[in-house]
C-alpha cells in the first residue's frame, strides 16, 4: 500500500500554465524561453506559498526540456522525468537555511565549473537565500556576476530586504503577488473534484480567506479539513475543524459590542470558548472584521472588494453604521494589544474577557483616544439625525421622585425675584440621569477613605449634595467645615473622574459653601431699603 501524499505536494504545478495568480511572472518566463533570451540569474521574491519554488523547478525543466511546448516543459522527456524524480545531479535545490556558511558556497563554486552530464544546463535553486551569511554572499557574488555559460542560478526568498544590493543588481527580479481568494477557491474546487471531496462553495471561500494569499496554505487546510470529516465539507465544518468562531458568530459578537450589550457578548464568548474555539483565532477574526468595517467606513462601497470575508458583505455594511471611525481605530488597537500580550499572559481567557468588556463599555476608559472615539460617535449621530436626546421629565414627576432620587436640583436663582414659598424649585440646566447622585456617592465612597468618605451620604440632611449644570458638578456643602474638607484637588479629581465615567463626558467638580453670605441682589436690596424706610416713617408718626 503506497503512502499518502499531501495535497500540496501531489498538486504542485508542473507547467507555467498551472501556476495560479502569477500571470505576469509566468508569461515573461515563457517568452524568454521561447526567444532564448534567458538571464544567468533570477531572484524570485514574495510571501510563502505563492509559487516561487514551483516556478523555479518549472524553469529548470523548461531550459533543459527536449521538447518544450510554447515555453512550458513537456514533462515526458528524459530530462523532465529526471528532474521531477530528483535523480538529475545537474539540477540541485539547496536550502540556504542549513547551508549558509562560506564553506558551503565555496564547494558550490568549485562544482559549478564542471559541465552538466545529463542535461543542457546546470541549475542551482537556492531557497531562502536571505539566510546566507555575509561572507557566503561575498563568495557567491563573483560566480553570479560572471557564471559559465552552462550555469543558471535561481534564488528564492521571502525577505528581500535581507539580500545585499550587490546580489540584487546582478539578478532579474520577479515579485510574486499574493494569490487572490477567487484564484485559491477555484484551485481548491479543482483539487476537491480530482480527490472526490464534496467541497461546498462557502467552505472553499472560507479556506481561501484563511490561506491569506498562499496556495500551499489553502491546500494544506483543505487536506486537514477533508481528513477530519465525512460527507459534504461545509463552512461550519471548516470552522469546527479549525477551531475558529465563524463569520456568523463573529458578526453576532460585533453586533453585541455595537449595542453595548456586555452580558450577551460575554455569554456568546463563553459559549464559543466552551466549544473549544481558540482565543487567539477569535480575537484575530474580530480584528479582521474591525479592519473591514474601517475600510468600508473610509472607502465606502469601493471597499467591498478589499474585505477579508470574515462576515458577509451585507452584514459588514450594516455593522458599519453602528461605529465611528475613531471607535474602530480604538477597538483595533485594543484587540491588537490583547493579542500581543497573549505570549506573556498567565490567563489568556481573562485578558480576552477584559478586552471584550472594554469594547462593550468604552466609558470604562478615560484616555484621550477613548474620549475622542465617543465624541466622534456623538458627532456622527448628530450629523445623521439619529441622535435623540432623552425627554425631559415633568416637574410633578421629579417632585414625587425626590425621595428616591439623590440628584439635588440647583438652588433657585433670585436675580429677578425671590421665588414663591410654595413654588417648585427651578429645573437643572442639564438634567442628570435618574439615580446619578446615589450611584456617584456609592462610587466615591469606595475610593475615598474616612473621614472624607463620611460626608458622602444619601439622606435628606446630608452635609453635601450635588447639583449638575452642564459640565459643572457643584458639591453644595451645608457648612464651611465640610467645604474646607472637600475643597482639595485629590478629592475633587476623584469626584470628577467618577462623574465623567458615569455620564460619558468631561465633568468638573467644585465645592460651594452654602453657609457663606450670598452676593447682593440689586432688586432685593431695593426692597429691603424700602422696608427699612417704611419702618422709620411709622416710628416717626408714632
Amino acid at each position: 500500500m503506497s503512502s499518502y501524499q499531501a495535497l500540496y505536494r501531489k498538486y504542485r504545478p508542473q507547467t507555467f500554465d498551472d501556476v495560479s495568480g502569477q500571470m505576469a511572472v509566468t508569461q515573461t518566463l515563457k517568452t524568454q524561453i521561447m526567444t532564448g533570451k534567458l538571464s544567468h540569474a533570477y531572484l524570485f521574491t514574495g510571501s510563502r506559498g505563492t509559487g516561487k519554488t514551483s516556478c523555479a523547478k518549472i524553469l529548470a525543466k523548461a531550459v533543459n526540456c527536449l521538447h518544450p511546448d510554447h515555453g512550458n516543459p513537456c514533462n515526458v522527456c528524459e530530462a523532465c522525468r529526471a528532474i521531477d524524480s530528483g535523480s538529475c545531479m545537474d539540477v540541485l535545490e539547496i536550502d540556504a537555511a542549513s547551508n549558509n556558511g562560506v564553506d558551503n558556497v565555496r564547494d558550490l563554486r568549485d562544482d559549478a565549473v564542471y559541465t552538466p552530464s545529463q542535461v543542457k544546463m546546470r541549475v542551482y535553486i537556492i531557497d531562502e537565500v536571505h539566510m546566507l551569511s555575509l561572507s557566503a554572499f561575498n563568495a557567491l557574488l563573483k560566480l553570479i556576476e560572471e557564471p559559465p555559460e552552462h550555469l543558471l542560478f535561481i534564488l528564492a526568498t521571502t525577505e528581500l530586504h535581507k539580500v545585499p544590493a550587490t546580489i540584487l543588481s546582478r539578478c532579474q527580479r520577479f515579485s510574486f503577488r499574493r494569490i487572490s481568494q477567487e484564484d485559491i477557491a477555484a484551485r481548491l474546487q479543482f483539487v476537491a473534484y480530482q480527490e472526490n471531496i464534496d467541497l461546498d462553495d462557502g467552505a472553499a471561500r472560507v479556506i481561501a480567506r484563511l490561506a491569506d494569499g498562499g496556495m500551499r496554505d489553502g491546500l494544506s487546510l483543505l487536506d486537514q479539513c477533508a481528513s477530519a470529516t465525512t460527507g459534504e465539507l461545509t463552512a461550519e465544518r471548516v470552522y469546527a475543524c479549525l477551531g475558529i468562531a465563524g463569520e456568523q458568530k463573529c458578526g453576532e459578537l460585533m453586533g453585541d459590542i455595537a449595542a453595548h450589550d456586555t452580558k450577551a457578548a460575554l455569554e456568546l464568548f463563553n459559549r464559543l470558548y466552551t466549544e473549544g474555539k481558540d482565543l487567539g483565532a477569535m480575537l484575530d477574526e474580530m480584528a479582521c472584521l474591525t479592519r473591514d468595517l474601517l475600510v468600508l467606513k473610509t472607502a465606502g462601497n469601493a471597499g467591498i472588494t478589499m474585505l477579508s470575508g470574515v462576515a458577509s458583505d451585507k452584514e459588514s455594511l450594516e455593522l458599519t453604521k453602528a461605529f465611528s471611525s475613531a471607535e474602530l481605530v480604538r477597538m483595533m488597537e485594543r484587540i491588537q494589544e490583547t493579542l500581543s500580550g497573549f505570549t506573556r499572559s498567565a490567563s489568556r481567557r481573562m485578558d480576552a474577557e477584559l478586552c471584550l468588556v472594554e469594547l462593550c463599555q468604552p466609558e470604562l476608559s478615560l484616555d484621550a483616544k477613548s474620549l475622542n472615539a465617543r465624541l466622534t460617535r456623538l458627532e456622527e449621530q448628530v450629523k445623521s439625525g439619529s441622535f435623540v436626546p432623552a425627554p425631559a421629565k415633568k416637574q410633578e414627576q421629579r417632585t414625587e421622585e425626590t425621595d428616591d432620587e439623590s440628584d439635588l436640583l440647583p438652588v433657585p436663582d433670585d436675580a429677578d425675584a425671590p421665588p414663591e414659598m410654595d413654588a417648585p424649585p427651578a429645573p437643572l440646566q442639564d438634567e442628570a440621569p435618574v439615580g446619578f447622585w446615589s450611584d456617584l456617592v456609592a462610587a466615591v465612597r469606595r475610593e475615598l477613605k474616612p473621614p472624607v468618605s463620611g460626608f458622602f451620604v444619601v439622606t435628606p440632611n446630608a452635609p453635601v449634595q450635588g447639583a449638575l449644570t452642564g459640565g459643572r458638578l457643584e458639591l453644595r456643602c451645608t457648612n464651611s467645615f465640610t467645604a474646607q474638607m472637600l475643597d482639595k484637588p485629590e478629592i475633587l479629581e476623584v469626584v470628577s473622574r467618577k462623574a465623567a465615567a458615569m455620564l460619558s463626558r468631561p465633568i468638573q467638580a467644585v465645592t460651594v459653601d452654602l453657609s457663606e453670605k450670598p452676593a447682593a441682589n440689586p432688586r432685593l436690596e431695593q426692597l429691603m431699603n424700602f422696608g427699612r424706610a417704611h419702618s422709620d416713617i411709622v416710628k416717626i408718626k408714632e
